[in-house]
């Protein structure tokens, strides 16, 4: 008999009258292991992700079975059914999911031996219309009066419901934000306020672009404010941009005033978190590097932008995955809700 406590299988094991001599023998020992050794391992979650407007499915690292009727969705989308007995496993709901909303799956996943892992999991909505966004312009030597502040452009007409900004990456950020389920046209801009002021005029805007008031609050572009953001790193970091939370990369920035030489460890990055931020997104394709390595030295040089010196790319937001995107204009020139200048900051 087998049981699990939260992902933990245990077993109790009977007692077995061995005959005399069976021992006498390495050989016939191991013989003995290996036929009584029981698996204890549960089946293991490895991802979860919305497969159409009402299904999702879990990836396990072994065949699973899922009870649909032991199971629960929360907000609630109905009656559930399973699909089982292999390593994918697709939850299918009576009714459809709202794109980019997040729902809370809790289950009890069992293997062919009898093996049980009880979890809990978020998932998202599918959007299946997203809009195509890119990260366009930024600051991280905000003040008072200019906080922190990230410009997306939209590049193509679609929802931006569940569009994820993370500082950091998608596994492992400081704050994100995910957008709601908001329609947007190619040209338009979104502005995200990664230092909130605490002003009741900051309000996330839906079918309003005035809606917002706020530190640079935008009449012309559609205004959100990052939950619990403190800002942006100010000369070391990483910023990704994702489809979902638990979606593909779209978009990513790493900036850095570091060298290879800043210090003998992280390669020259300064922290360990921050060189696996770099190597993630170099690994997931998001960025582009002159070497085998990522280096500081690849990274946009953040070092001459201030709170009106912005960090942009071109006019017509070109977007090649690396450095030579990105410039800074002349004191005074950021565009956040409008098109970038493509003024260079001179010393």
């Amino acid at each position: 008999m087998r049981c699990t406590v939260r992902g933990f299988a245990c077993a109790t094991v009977a007692l077995i009258a061995v005959a005399p001599g069976l021992f006498d023998s390495c050989s016939a020992f191991a013989t003995v292991e290996e036929i009584a050794a029981p698996d204890l391992r549960p089946p293991q979650l490895m991802n979860i992700r919305a497969v159409s407007p009402n299904s999702f499915e879990l990836l396990f690292d072994e065949p699973a079975q899922i009870a649909a009727d032991q199971s629960l969705l929360e907000p609630t989308r109905g009656v559930l059914t399973c699909s089982n007995g292999t390593t994918i496993v697709t939850v299918t709901c009576e009714r459809s999911m709202e794109p980019g909303a997040c729902y809370l799956f809790e289950a009890t996943a069992a293997d062919a031996g009898g093996n049980c892992l009880s979890f809990m999991a978020h998932v998202y909505g599918l959007n299946a219309n997203p809009a195509e966004v890119r990260i366009n312009e930024f600051i991280t030597n905000g003040t008072t009066t200019h906080p922190d502040l990230v410009e997306l452009a939209v590049t193509s007409d679609g929802s931006l419901a569940g569009v994820c900004l993370a500082l950091g990456t998608p596994d492992d950020w400081d704050a994100r934000i995910v957008l709601p389920d908001v329609g947007v046209t190619a040209g338009e801009f979104v502005l995200v306020h990664c230092k909130s002021s605490g002003d009741a005029a900051e309000v996330d805007e839906i079918s309003d672009r005035a809606a917002s008031g706020g530190l640079d609050a935008s009449p012309d572009a559609w205004d959100y404010w990052m939950p619990e953001g403190t800002g942006l790193s100010a000369n070391n970091g990483v910023m990704t941009l994702a489809v979902s939370p638990d979606g593909e990369t779209i978009d990513a920035v790493i900036y850095s005033n570091r060298t290879s030489e800043s210090d003998d460890r992280y390669r020259g990055f300064g922290s360990t978190r921050m060189l696996d931020w770099v190597d993630s997104v170099v690994a997931d394709g998001a960025w582009r590097i002159d070497g085998e390595l990522a280096r500081p030295e690849d990274a946009v040089n953040p070092a001459d932008s201030t709170s009106t010196r912005s960090i942009c790319r071109a006019s017509n937001s070109a977007d090649t995955d690396s450095r030579s995107d990105w410039h800074i204009v002349p004191t005074r020139g950021a565009t956040f809700g409008g098109v970038n200048i493509d003024d260079v900051y001179v010393p």
